[in-house]
């Protein structure tokens, strides 16, 4: 696999650096906090506590891992704007969201004001911030208009959302634009001294996910419990990553940003390569063949909520600017993927450190 961003490059901008991290106890967080720790970064959290006790972070024992972990909610604008100006981060990584399309639909109201007036609440403890910072902004591939016409999104595309989810992501979106323009604006850097970016990013897999209402935790059930996996969309395509894949690109957009801060404060797209694109069927199939074993049939759901059945993203921007792209096609990431779950013998932290250190290098 070519090494695009690497363990020396990375070390040498984060080594001893202070890194805020919203949203650690996550699936996406989990995998980050090893990765900064591995880095040699000083680590502040800023989350939910996981929901389940199976979550990866406990696993990793993730506390351990991080310099403070900080147990509160995005949506506490006084708590996390004095988190975060106590600590005086580097560098901020904001990855806290309600990240799941059909909670959206139960709970439309708390996903706008997590994924939307958390974000803001997050510019606005960087605006209180008396010192440089780096800011990059996770969001969503499914921050775009999508009328499924099959043509990859470029970033100055429309954004937009048919539902909740995607709705509040598309507002996340421009309410970091705003605030870039507002109070982080790049042609005034010499006196604000921030740089914040928005990374957009596709479906993401990888060991240690067991979150609701997706597809890859979904078998992993179905299999430990000896049941046929049900597939709602078998057709819908979608640009599956592995974990590692979006999280190497974001940390290199931060060390790029860090290097020149008005050149790279703006938004980006990180997909896998347009010809690797698998339907949920195909992934389903793949899984399934490199676990070993498990079943799977499909069905009609009635009254189901709207999903979109085909997305694409168009990364040309980021391969341009960053030198970055996508390392692993859908079929490794499937097999890491299905290798973690399957292997019983080692812990989860050994399981994401022995792939992080193939992915970045052995360091």
């Amino acid at each position: 696999m070519e090494k695009v961003v690497t363990y020396e490059y990375l070390r040498s901008v984060f080594n001893g650096k202070r890194v805020l991290l919203t949203g650690h106890t996550g699936f996406k967080g989990a995998w980050m906090v090893q990765i900064l720790h591995w880095l040699g970064a000083r680590v502040k959290g800023y989350a939910l506590t996981p929901e389940k006790s199976t979550d990866l972070y406990h696993q990793i024992e993730g506390d351990s891992l991080c310099y403070s972990s900080i147990i509160a909610d995005i949506c506490d604008r006084q708590k996390l704007q004095s988190e975060l100006v106590r600590f005086e981060p580097d560098f901020v990584f904001h990855f806290a969201a309600q990240a799941l399309v059909r909670r959206g639909y139960d709970k439309p109201a708390y996903t706008f004001q997590v994924n939307a007036v958390g974000t803001a609440h997050v510019l606005d403890a960087i605006h209180s911030l008396p010192l440089p910072c780096v800011g990059v902004m996770i969001t969503t591939d499914k921050v775009y208009d999508n009328p499924e016409r099959g043509i990859p999104f470029k970033e100055d595309d429309k954004l937009g959302g048919y539902d909740p989810y995607s709705a509040s992501k598309a507002a996340a979106e421009i309410v970091i634009d705003s605030y870039r323009n507002s109070f982080f604006n790049p042609r005034d850097y010499s006196n604000h001294e921030k740089t914040i970016s928005a990374a957009r990013a596709g479906n993401v897999i990888g060991g240690g996910d067991y979150s609701d209402d997706r597809l890859i935790p979904d078998i992993v059930r179905a299999i430990s419990f000896g049941e046929t996996v049900g597939l709602r969309n078998p057709v819908s395509i979608r640009p599956w990553q592995h974990v590692l894949e979006p999280l190497g690109a974001y940390l290199q957009l931060a060390a790029k940003m860090s290097e020149d801060p008005v050149r790279y404060s703006t938004a980006y797209n990180f997909g896998p390569n347009p010809e690797d694109m698998l339907t949920v069927e195909e992934l389903t199939q793949r899984f399934i063949a490199s676990y070993g074993t498990g079943d799977y049939k499909s069905f009609a759901e009635q009254g189901a909520p709207h999903e979109a059945k085909l997305l694409l993203l168009d990364s040309s921007k980021a391969m341009r600017d960053l030198g970055w792209k996508s390392q692993m096609d859908a079929y490794t990431a499937i097999q890491w993927t299905a290798e973690w779950y399957a292997d019983k013998k080692h812990s989860a932290h050994e399981k994401c450190m022995k792939q992080i250190k193939e992915y970045f290098g052995e360091g």
